[in-house]
């Protein structure tokens, strides 16, 4: 599956420079995907990604193939609940 498939407002996860996030498909243009990352701290920030990177599907989950090896259940973000 490619990221473009993804439809607006579609969730999946990334993988950062530390860790696995959540991010949200927030633009789609022939070009360019933008995803709408959240930050452990409570903040946002915007990525673009190219529509033809490839994504998996794991039980219904969406994860954005990454070079990292490590599962995303060993390594995802600890998000702030204060908010």
């Amino acid at each position: 599956m490619k990221l473009a498939n993804i439809p607006l407002g579609g969730r999946l996860l990334i993988r950062s420079r530390t860790d696995w996030r959540t991010a949200v498909v927030s633009r789609v243009s022939e070009e360019r995907i933008t995803l709408s990352v959240a930050s452990p701290k409570g903040r946002n920030y915007r990525l673009g990604r190219d529509p033809k990177l490839e994504v998996e599907c794991e039980n219904g989950v969406h994860i954005l193939c990454s070079k990292h090896t490590e599962q995303w259940r060993e390594n995802f973000a600890t998000y702030d609940m204060r908010w």
